[in-house]
């Protein structure tokens, strides 16, 4: 086998993408807040940008321009005509920032300082409340520690994430098993009443300790907790009443029971963080009926060029390098002022498609929605699949109907028997409607909803009828099923 070096030429062709077409899908895929958060950051990393409408109140489209002429121009001349009739605009409109006195930049601090005293503290978690706990329990340091560990280790719900033998593995030291279940028994036996458990019969049982006044059934609880759990939870009540002895009616009365417990004890230490939302666009019905859309942009911060970086580049006696690098963080701000005004534009043309195909859906409701694919989206817009894709991505639409994300009105569907298009939201609202209403001492198997469907012109297979139900959150027809 012979090895050399040589040199060879190939033709290819490769895709590549460019930073401004990077920068335009980023942009296209914010949502309005987090656009907002943008600009803020892109301010204070540009010396040369600036938001908030210029003196002269200007628009951005004129600003882009003189910008883009200002880009253009050759280095060595350094005249930039187009800063020089930028600034004399700015010098002509310019009134000096107002800057607060001392009494009054005091005030604010004072004000300032008010507002971060009255600000909430932090809610205690669940870790730190039941360390806490720990520090009034008599124990030896070896349990002291290996319950620490198991505190740790415990998941949102209270529960311990692990076996307890992964644990005490984990632990970095061996330990015998009265060290271990001693700290485990501390830690079961805090506040709140659950934590700790193993799986969720442990839980409950836990609770069932010291148990409620008001429970009535707590023997039998413990009985059918600690020994026919599983049977329980797949609702097979008369395989408990033959191991048990217990009536169904006596079951029944004591599982009813289980909603006075607690299955969920560390939800109270979750933190609740209330997420808003801020819709992108608003659709109205005017006078003549028809949508009309609003972006919601009247505060996104509006972007300007600096007066002060202006001056800097007509002064002909300074830096190359200096005046290079202002050219290139105005060209970054123009760049991005157009990556804003596309997002707009695409934005608005894509929720007017969407607006005109599901008509329907605005004038009569969630029922009436119909089977939209993102590629018939792009299609009548004009551009790729993926820009609708972006487009959409974390965007809500304030509509007469309510508030949406704008995925809500993209979805596949199926024809009827007879032809038409229908959306696999409607057939799965018809299959909730069909399981709300049987007779829940014999409910429908997925073979009969298969059959009911088909009655009401939506011919389905089986497994298709099993996979929406399992997604509707419907148990099957065993766990439905009411026994007498």
């Amino acid at each position: 086998m012979r090895l050399d070096l040589s040199q060879q030429m190939r033709m290819l062709q490769q895709m590549k993408l460019a930073p401004r077409m990077i920068q335009s899908m980023e942009i296209l895929q914010l949502p309005i807040m987090a656009l907002e958060e943008r600009i803020r950051q892109e301010e204070q990393q540009n010396p040369t940008m600036e938001t908030g409408p210029s003196p002269n109140e200007q628009s951005s489209t004129d600003l882009e321009a003189r910008t883009q002429t200002v880009a253009d121009e050759a280095m060595p001349d350094q005249t930039y005509q187009g800063f020089e009739q930028l600034s004399n605009e700015w010098n002509e409109n310019y009134v000096p920032e107002h800057r607060p006195s001392r009494a009054a930049g005091i005030e604010l601090g004072d004000k300032k300082h008010e507002a971060i005293q009255n600000m909430a503290d932090r809610p205690m978690s669940l870790e730190e409340f039941l360390l806490e706990q720990l520090n009034f329990s008599e124990m030896t340091p070896d349990v002291a520690a290996f319950a620490e560990h198991l505190i740790s280790n415990l998941d949102s719900r209270g529960f311990l994430g692990d076996t307890l033998d992964n644990l005490r593995a984990s632990f970095g030291r061996p330990l015998p098993d009265p060290i271990v279940y001693e700290a485990l028994d501390i830690v079961q036996h805090g506040e709140p009443t659950g934590v700790g458990a193993r799986n969720l019969s442990e839980c409950l049982l836990l609770q069932l300790e010291d148990p409620d006044p008001d429970l009535q059934h707590v023997p039998a609880l413990r009985a059918i907790l600690a020994h026919h759990f599983d049977d329980l939870m797949h609702n097979r009540l008369p395989e408990i009443r033959r191991k048990t002895g217990y009536s169904i009616e006596m079951i029944q009365e004591a599982t009813d029971e289980l909603k006075h417990l607690d299955w969920n004890p560390g939800s109270s230490f979750s933190a609740t963080n209330t997420q808003y939302v801020v819709p992108d666009i608003f659709v109205e019905q005017d006078e003549s009926g028809e949508f009309v859309i609003k972006m919601n942009d009247t505060n996104t911060p509006k972007i300007r060029i600096s007066r002060e970086y202006q001056q800097m580049l007509e002064d002909k006696s300074a830096d190359p390098k200096t005046l290079e690098y202002i050219k290139r963080k105005i060209e970054a701000a123009r760049w991005l002022m157009e990556s804003i005004e596309q997002r707009r534009s695409t934005l608005r043309k894509v929720t007017r498609a969407i607006i005109d195909h599901q008509r329907a859906f605005l004038e009569q409701g969630p029922d009436a929605i119909e089977p939209l694919k993102m590629q018939e989206i792009a299609d009548r817009v004009g551009v790729h699949v993926t820009t609708v894709s972006r487009a959409v991505d974390g965007k809500w639409v304030q509509t007469p109907r309510g508030i949406y994300p704008l995925k809500r009105f993209f979805g596949g569907g199926t024809q009827t028997a007879d032809g038409q298009d229908v959306a696999w939201e409607t057939i799965k609202r018809k299959l909730t409607e069909i399981i709300d209403a049987e007779d829940k001492r014999n409910p429908y198997s997925d073979d009969e909803l298969v059959k009911k469907l088909a009655e009401v012109n939506y011919p389905l297979a089986r497994r298709t009828v099993t996979k929406y139900r399992k997604m509707l959150g419907i148990p099957s027809s065993r766990q439905r099923k009411v026994h007498t």
